[in-house]
């Protein structure tokens, strides 16, 4: 889905990395780990079209729908909408009756896809923090995206909401060949849920087998 050859990132003449070489097929449940600062969340903005390259080659057809689910942001308690009408932001204006009954069944479809129907009514400033990062990815899947990113989806999140909300993830992925790019400082998470790696370090990123990934890879200083 995804090749990289030689690909090479600066702002001005600050590089950021350099001959960045890697192959990311369809149904890969990757892992993008580094320190900080080391590049991830540039060469994600480079894959969603926010950012160009410097040089080097990126064969990635941009027509393939990417769904994106942010970091946990707290929501205040008095935020007014329900988790389904967040969840319908994503969701373009029509006046058309078709197309609005065509996204009622979507809807339903996602809230089901994502374990939030019976929580469709609950005001999401009200809702646990897994309910709130459900409702992130419920809008992401709207578009049926062919790649979903998760930019650091699981940080601030207890132990064991972590793992509910990956093992939906690991099941959209089975199940749908969903092709899963993670971002995070986790090593738990990587070694239990993630079939490869990309390991950012020194300006340049390398390919690691899972059974290789480390826990001082995650506590390297940026």
């Amino acid at each position: 889905m995804i090749a990289a050859k030689n690909l090479t990132k600066r702002f001005g003449n600050q590089l950021v990395f350099q001959d960045v070489n890697f192959k990311i097929n369809q149904g890969d449940f990757l892992s993008l780990i580094g320190p900080n600062g080391s590049g991830k969340t540039t060469l994600v903005k480079i894959l969603m079209g926010l950012e160009p390259k410097t040089s080097g080659e990126l064969n990635f057809d941009h027509k393939q729908t990417i769904g994106y689910v942010p970091q946990f942001r707290n929501i205040d308690n008095d935020y007014p909408l329900s988790i389904e009408a967040f969840i319908r932001l994503n969701l373009k204006f029509t006046l058309s009756p078709t197309k609005r009954h065509e996204n009622d069944q979507l809807i339903q479809e996602i809230l089901e896809k994502t374990g939030l129907t019976d929580l469709k009514d609950r005001p999401l400033g009200l809702a646990s923090g897994g309910e709130k990062q459900k409702a992130y990815l419920a809008q992401a899947l709207l578009n049926d995206p062919k790649i979903l990113i998760l930019d650091e989806s699981t940080a601030s999140l207890d132990v064991e909401v972590k793992m509910q909300l990956m093992d939906l993830v690991a099941e959209l992925n089975k199940k749908y060949q969903l092709t899963v790019i993670f971002i995070t400082h986790d090593y738990e998470l990587t070694k239990k849920y993630t079939t490869k790696a990309l390991f950012f370090q020194n300006k340049t990123l390398r390919e690691v087998p899972i059974s290789r990934i480390s826990e001082k890879m995650f506590e390297m200083e940026g």
